[in-house]
């Protein structure tokens, strides 16, 4: 089995009502390619995923964010469903968490609306994305360059619409990840895989 995110440490910040699919896979993905991935959210015990409109599986609290130090982890993954990344964006300890791996050039992975935590942070101004459609707007009045394709990795920045993507997804979190972290002084001079016109509407 191909281990190439062997000693890398990976933080996965979610909590009440993650789309579980949008975690499960990429965490199983991440595991399966060597990273050690501690789960972390807004309170200890566990937290509940929602599937096809109901709670589904519970996955275990590892730390929760005001205890978990971003000095520690050398990439962040932020999963979607639309309860998880509205009560995490409005959590100060969340968004100083992942500023500060924006801060530091750490490679950031984020689906569906898991994108909205990362609006909170400033820091989507001219980088290509993507997310879940219903964000397209707000993804604008942030900054961000929005793309209606599959994944769109834009320097350590990888984005996803939603379940269907997940194979893709994976695939390019795993690679960028690997890389490791990117030149902060490069972030206004983004790029992608594919060059595609920008989404109007």
């Amino acid at each position: 089995m191909d281990k190439t995110l062997e000693g890398k440490h990976v933080a996965l910040v979610a909590t009440d009502g993650f789309e579980q699919s949008e975690l499960f896979e990429p965490l199983r993905a991440l595991q399966d390619a060597g990273a050690d991935v501690d789960i972390i959210s807004l309170r200890a015990g566990e937290i509940k995923g929602w599937q096809k409109g109901n709670w589904g599986k519970p996955i275990k609290v590892d730390v929760t964010v005001d205890q978990a130090d971003a000095e520690n982890y050398d990439a962040l993954l932020l999963p979607g469903g639309v309860m998880n990344p509205d009560k995490l964006r409005d959590d100060e300890n969340v968004v100083q968490f992942v500023q500060k791996f924006v801060d530091a050039g750490k490679p950031i992975a984020a689906i569906c609306h898991g994108p909205q935590t990362l609006i909170e942070t400033g820091m989507l101004r001219g980088r290509k994305m993507t997310s879940y459609h219903s964000l397209r707007t707000d993804m604008f009045n942030a900054g961000a360059d929005w793309m209606d394709t599959e994944v769109v990795v834009d320097n350590g920045l990888v984005t996803s619409r939603k379940p269907d993507d997940i194979p893709a997804f994976n695939a390019k979190m795993i690679e960028v990840f690997a890389a490791g972290s990117v030149d902060i002084s490069l972030l206004g001079s983004s790029s992608k895989e594919n060059d595609q016109p920008r989404t109007t509407h």
